[in-house]
């Protein structure tokens, strides 16, 4: 009887323990491609409806100084996935049909930190970060599984000279020629809610970097001519509708108070766009908003890399709090990473910091200081309000988001002093400013 006793004690107090170890949260990365800044209606966009994006930001934050990594495509997604600045992390240019290599080896992504505890990882859309050889997949980088493209929609005739196809992979395998964009959003979106199902009790981490609205864009054909903004209203409504799916899954599952979702864009709308892309049905209209700031994709003005970002975690993101407080995608590494209740690598520099205790609404930001990239040249620096941009001059963006005034002869002080953070912080990286 006592050893009987002693056992049901030590059930009681095993079960007390594992009820005092709460179930690590799911964690959601959905990630727009080329979304300007105004293209949400919760940003201000006159006619385009967002209803379910709206929501989490409601039910969440949202923030109004928040950066994309890099103004295009491949090492905004470096920054993302390492919590490194491009540059530094080995990749700080796009990547094509045809390239060899991709994100050196030596780098750990997300995933791989949170498989350490016990989530099972997917990527489900635009991959960007090598694929030739095998070994730059997203099953080699720490994902179990994935579905989508290896690179941009438009890496193909008549917008890039190549004679590699457009497909889909599952792994290393190609499973599919893609012929008819319209449908890439609503794939995805089914790929993510089964793999929602699929996880059962064990934590998850989604990675969704849609296909859209990098051009060309497109809508499946019951969704199209809805949007009173034509073609790529239609475009960022499907998106929302992706969203709403997603969302309404967890509420399914019973498992929406237990996930951060986090919605982004990788850079700013495209606009200015090269003659290469007006061609097989695109037009120059076919792009986004970047609302009253300056600049757009591949430029380091504001509008190439100031992005939405919305997030929504029940229970530990207070309710409709917007926040001008500087963050950035450099800091989504150490935020996954203390979500999930992991610890950071050791032995390499980060550029990034934890802002769960900012999203928490317990501390402001921890990023005071963020610069910005022109491939291997740092154009700008922001410290505090103060922007410098070279060329361009110095700009302080809560009275002049939009750059309009350069105020450097006024502070000569501050432009002296940014000038030569840009300078100490090349040398660091053993590169240039365009001092």
């Amino acid at each position: 009887m006592a050893n009987l006793n002693r056992r049901a004690f030590l059930g009681a107090a095993a079960g007390a323990a594992a009820q005092a170890q709460p179930r690590p949260p799911n964690i959601i990365v959905l990630f727009a491609d080329d979304m300007g800044y105004g293209d949400l209606s919760c940003y201000g966009h006159p006619t385009i409806q967002t209803p379910n994006l709206d929501r989490i930001a409601a039910q969440g934050v949202r923030l109004t100084s928040y950066y994309a990594a890099a103004a295009v495509c491949t090492p905004s997604r470096v920054g993302l996935l390492t919590g490194r600045y491009p540059l530094r992390a080995g990749l700080p240019t796009n990547l094509g049909p045809d390239s060899k290599g991709g994100l050196p080896l030596s780098e750990i992504l997300v995933p791989q930190v949170l498989k350490q505890q016990g989530y099972r990882t997917m990527m489900i859309g635009k991959w960007h970060l090598g694929h030739d050889p095998a070994e730059h997949l997203p099953t080699a980088r720490g994902f179990d599984s994935d579905f989508g493209l290896l690179y941009s929609n438009d890496m193909i005739p008549p917008w890039v000279k190549t004679e590699r196809p457009l497909e889909l992979y599952r792994g290393a395998k190609a499973v599919e020629r893609v012929t008819d964009q319209s449908s890439l959003t609503v794939r995805y979106t089914e790929e993510a809610l089964k793999f929602i199902r699929e996880s059962g009790n064990d934590p998850f981490f989604l990675y969704l970097p849609y296909a859209m609205p990098h051009l060309p864009v497109s809508a499946p054909a019951d969704r199209r001519r809805k949007s009173r903004a034509g073609l790529y209203g239609d475009t960022i409504e499907t998106l929302d509708w992706s969203a709403g799916e997603i969302l309404a899954q967890l509420k399914r599952q019973g498992i929406d108070n237990n996930t951060l979702v986090v919605f982004t864009s990788d850079n700013g709308p495209w606009h200015d766009l090269p003659p290469r892309m007006i061609a097989g049905g695109v037009e120059r209209w076919y792009t986004g908003s970047n609302s009253l700031l300056r600049g757009a994709k591949g430029t380091t003005w504001e509008g190439g890399l100031r992005v939405p970002f919305i997030a929504r975690w029940p229970g530990r993101i207070p309710e409709g709090r917007t926040s001008a407080d500087m963050a950035c995608a450099l800091d989504m590494f150490p935020t996954l990473t203390a979500a999930a209740g992991a610890r950071m690598p050791s032995g390499r520099v980060y550029d990034g910091a934890s802002l769960i205790p900012f999203l928490s609404g317990e501390a402001p930001s921890p990023r005071q200081s963020f610069f910005y990239f022109a491939g291997r040249k740092i154009e700008g620096y922001r410290e505090g309000s103060w922007k410098l941009r070279l060329p361009g001059g110095l700009f302080h963006l809560d009275r002049d988001p939009s750059e309009m005034y350069d105020v450097a002869d006024r502070h000569p002080d501050v432009a002296d002093r940014l000038l030569s953070r840009m300078k100490m912080f090349a040398a660091e990286l053993n590169t240039e400013t365009s001092a």
